[in-house]
């Protein structure tokens, strides 16, 4: 009997495969289309690693699921291979980043291969070819010519690792995302792209599409929409004024100081000189901090007194100008109104420097926000608020809106967390932002004709301490002319992020090789929005959200044909080394997924494996030892297969187990793939195999719906195990693929049960079991429980004072 070797039969087939053009998704084909779209990975590293294999194994599971159901399927791949994580992995190891670009690309490419995946390679491309990023370029302009792309002197957030400048996305708890270095505050020329323009639209829009609550929600909570009331305070003895923005106008009678951000304009205008000393010293500690240490809701508040006073314009009463460092001036209007009294911030900030605290509801006491008892101004009547005592809260705070209004006080404002996208990066691996400077003329877009405008080779391509961009030394290239005048003019030396080519790159993968527009709009059309995007949970404040906004603006300029870029989108679950530990090189524990393949389990058992682990959206750690356990049950499947094939006796009678087992199993993993439970569908699978043995033990292979059963479960592990399923399938006489053959379809007659199986019970005591036809009434389960030798031994010679039926489960008999 041949044996099962996964190193002979997944290369063969993967050639195969190959050679046929298996995976080729066509442009305008009759049958419906699906694209399946899992994130393209950097190449910032010497091979794949665990995450990249869960993510796109599970990409690939449901694109030859939708395929067997004669879907028109594209599921692509290409390289994400501009900005900091390739140019990193370059300076670390010494090479150039086209080399570590050229390198790592056809080592991924070997091991995306050698999984099986069932990807359209015609369509594959890197962000970083001259092809791909002149349309990266163009689409730029489009947004610079509508105003959206714009340059500002701006405070932004500073890597002194990577010295590079950073959007807000990219800083988690005051570090920065790739490197983990804590960033600074640095004062640079940058371009921004408006994307608070669009701030409304990227919340509403996700009304129309299928993401899972928590990837929705964070996004709508980093936009941060507040509907407010902007509150202008004049000055005392000054003809300034400070306007705060707040979402509880209600509480204006409750404030009793003010509080501004240190960098605030007017700090150093309205200190008076007995507290200028204090004021200095205060700012010169607070900019040494970053946003995410003065927002820290667990530090102790802290602030100075300017020695300036302000007047609540609700009713003139004096109130004291502060500065402390829990207001960010780059959130609002960089100044709050304190109200002690209905915040818990304030409240800790009032107790803290003796301020008045003034409750402007009925409660008699402050509600710790920290405690279960969490405050809700909502539950009680107004006080403390002059003619609006009593009144219930709705109600009050819509007429202390009109009286704001009525005093030219304050109007109605809405406003959001989100800030304008930092564009720029101070670094050489990037494309070129397509802008000349002129000193008549500003900045000019290149002409269309003249793009791409392509990156220069260089041999320091290291980042400068100077916060320029490498680029600003090849003078041969920055020196060039006006568009407009003809005069010379210097080209923009900063380049664009790495989230600029993944931000539109799902749309060239409809129209891969066009070099006259970005994509054919007759492609576009007929793909359409992406149906499945899978990626990680840690882009959807990043990639998912720039992307999305991408997609809106191209939507407005006419573009492309959907307002939405993603129809569905799923985040997989990170993994973790068997500890529970973060994998990583310096720790050593790594999963390298060539050495599983080539150890001899094979990729089909490693694609199993990672599978099985855990439901596809949760946070697991590996387990070693899954890759041998599913590497049984493939060798398991191919016995079966291999001792059919040499039987020899001549099947007659049809078989209901068989027809049970394998229409309940097709239900199951049909059902399970529609909602994405891949390691649920895998058990079934297992669990079908038992059964088969089971079966085979009894009749060995005498019921004629063997070879069909047969042929079936290879069906349905051909999207989890697709190379030994289509060796089998050939095997077993088949001439095309698999993998386009029709998924197969159940039938609910088999599946019901004609005979169940009834528990005995004497005196609540278990006695037997008998088999009996389904829905039986219980004159003819108690005639068949006497018919059991061993149940009528505990029941001859007793009265029966009872008996308790309950239908298709059990019968016990009171003595």
């Amino acid at each position: 009997m041949q044996r099962y070797n996964p190193k002979e039969i997944e290369p063969k087939w993967q050639e195969a495969w190959t050679t046929d053009q298996l995976y080729k998704a066509v442009d305008f084909d009759a049958r419906q289309k699906y694209i399946m779209l899992t994130e393209f990975p950097y190449p910032s590293g010497a091979g794949l690693h665990l995450g990249h294999i869960r993510e796109y194994t599970y990409g690939d599971i449901l694109a030859r699921f939708k395929r067997m159901h004669n879907l028109n399927v594209l599921y692509p791949m290409g390289y994400d291979a501009f900005g900091l994580p390739t140019e990193n992995y370059a300076i670390k190891n010494k090479i150039s980043p086209q080399q570590a670009t050229d390198e790592n690309i056809a080592n991924f490419r070997r091991e995306l291969e050698s999984l099986g995946y069932g990807f359209d390679w015609t369509r594959s491309f890197r962000t970083s070819d001259p092809e791909y990023y002149k349309w990266t370029q163009w689409l730029f302009l489009q947004f610079f010519k509508e105003g959206l792309a714009y340059q500002d002197e701006i405070a932004i957030n500073w890597c002194p690792y990577c010295r590079t400048g950073l959007s807000n996305e990219e800083v988690i708890n005051g570090r920065h995302e790739r490197c983990d270095t804590l960033v600074e505050k640095k004062t640079l020329k940058q371009w921004l792209l408006k994307i608070t323009a669009y701030a409304d639209r990227l919340i509403d829009g996700l009304k129309d599409v299928d993401y899972p609550s928590r990837i929705a929600d964070q996004q709508i909570n980093w936009i941060g929409r507040s509907d407010g009331v902007d509150v202008t305070f004049k000055i005392e003895n000054s003809d300034k004024t400070i306007t705060a923005f707040t979402t509880a106008h209600d509480t204006i009678y409750g404030v009793t100081f003010m509080v501004l951000a240190p960098e605030h304009t007017l700090v150093k205008e309205i200190t008076t000189p007995e507290h200028k000393a204090h004021v200095n010293s205060y700012i010169k500690v607070a900019q040494s901090k970053t946003e995410i240490e003065r927002q820290d809701e667990g530090k102790e508040k802290t602030g100075v007194f300017t020695g300036a006073y302000a007047i609540n314009p609700i009713n003139n009463e004096k109130i004291p100008i502060w500065i402390a460092d829990y207001v960010l001036a780059s959130y609002g209007t960089g100044a709050v109104m304190g109200v002690p009294g209905e915040d818990a911030r304030d409240y800790e900030f009032a107790q803290k420097y003796e301020l008045p605290i003034i409750y402007t509801t009925e409660q008699q006491e402050f509600v710790n926000y920290q405690t279960e008892l969490k405050h809700n101004r909502k539950k009680y009547k107004l006080a403390n608020s002059e003619e609006f005592n009593g009144l219930d809260f709705k109600v009050g705070r819509q007429k202390i809106l009109e009286k704001i209004i009525e005093l030219k006080a304050g109007q109605s404002k809405v406003q959001y967390k989100l800030h304008d996208w930092i564009f720029s990066r101070q670094h050489y691996w990037g494309e070129p932002i397509p802008i000349i400077h002129c000193q008549d003329h500003g900045a000019v877009a290149v002409p269309e004709d003249q793009l791409p405008v392509k990156l220069p080779d260089v041999e320091q391509y290291e980042p400068t301490a100077t916060g320029e961009s490498p680029l600003a030394a090849i003078t041969e290239w920055v020196n060039t002319t006006c568009p407009i005048c003809g005069k010379p003019a210097q080209r923009e030396t900063d380049t664009m992020p790495n989230w600029a080519g993944s931000s539109w790159y799902y749309l060239r993968y409809y129209d891969a090789h066009n070099d006259s527009v970005f994509a054919d709009r007759k492609k576009l059309d007929y793909w359409g929005a992406v149906d499945m995007y899978l990626g990680g949970m840690e882009h959807t404040t990043l990639h998912l959200l720039y992307s999305r906004f991408w997609h809106q603006f191209f939507y407005d300029q006419g573009l492309v044909p959907t307002p939405e870029p993603y129809a569905a989108r799923r985040g997989q679950g990170i993994i973790l080394a068997a500890d529970n530990t973060k994998m990583s090189k310096s720790k050593g524990n790594v999963v390298n997924p060539s050495d599983i393949i080539d150890s001899g389990y094979g990729a089909d058992a490693l694609r199993l494996a990672i599978s099985f682990l855990a439901p596809y959206d949760q946070t697991t750690p590996w387990s070693p030892e899954s890759v041998a356990g599913t590497h049984r049950l493939l060798q398991r499947v191919w016995t079966l297969v291999q001792e059919f094939q040499t039987q020899t006796a001549e099947p007659k009678d049809s078989s209901p187990q068989l027809n049970r087992i394998m229409h309940r199993t097709i239900k199951k993993v049909s059902s399970d793939l529609d909602r994405m439970n891949f390691n649920t569908a895998i058990a079934a699978l297992m669990e079908c195999v038992n059964e088969l043995y089971h079966v085979k033990a009894k009749d060995n292979y005498a019921a004629k719906e063997w070879s069909w059963s047969l042929k079936t479960l290879l069906q349905l592990l051909a999207p989890f195990a697709p190379h030994i399923a289509e060796e089998l399938w050939h095997q077993l006489g088949q001439t095309e693929s698999i993998h386009i053959s029709l998924w197969p379809a159940y039938e609910e007659q088999y599946i019901v049960e004609n005979t169940v199986t009834i528990i005995i019970q004497v005196n609540g005591k278990l006695r037997g079991e008998i088999s009996i036809a389904s829905g039986a009434d219980q004159a003819a389960v108690e005639k068949a429980a006497w018919d059991n030798k061993k149940v009528a031994g505990y029941l001859e010679g007793q009265t029966i004072r009872k008996t308790i039926y309950v239908p298709n489960k059990l019968v016990n008999f009171v003595v």
